[in-house]
């Protein structure tokens, strides 16, 4: 897989929930951190995920926010 994304988290899907149009992917990239991304359901099937398969979270944005508490 060639991206020009730079931020790619590797991990294991961990479930996947669709709604009407659009499905929740939790990607568990592990240290008990979990990353949500909402694609559609034709996304979801087109790409045959499910839970236990490994995949990448990539993280395309033009802003990044930082706080502290």
């Amino acid at each position: 897989m060639k991206i020009s994304a730079r931020n790619q988290l590797k991990g294991t899907i961990v479930e996947v929930t669709k709604g009407q149009t659009t499905a929740h992917v939790r990607i568990d990239i592990g240290g008990g951190v979990i990353v949500t991304s909402s694609i559609t359901n034709e996304a979801v099937d087109s790409l045959g995920l499910k839970a236990g398969q490994a995949a990448y979270a990539v993280i395309k944005a033009s802003d990044v926010m930082v706080a502290i508490d």
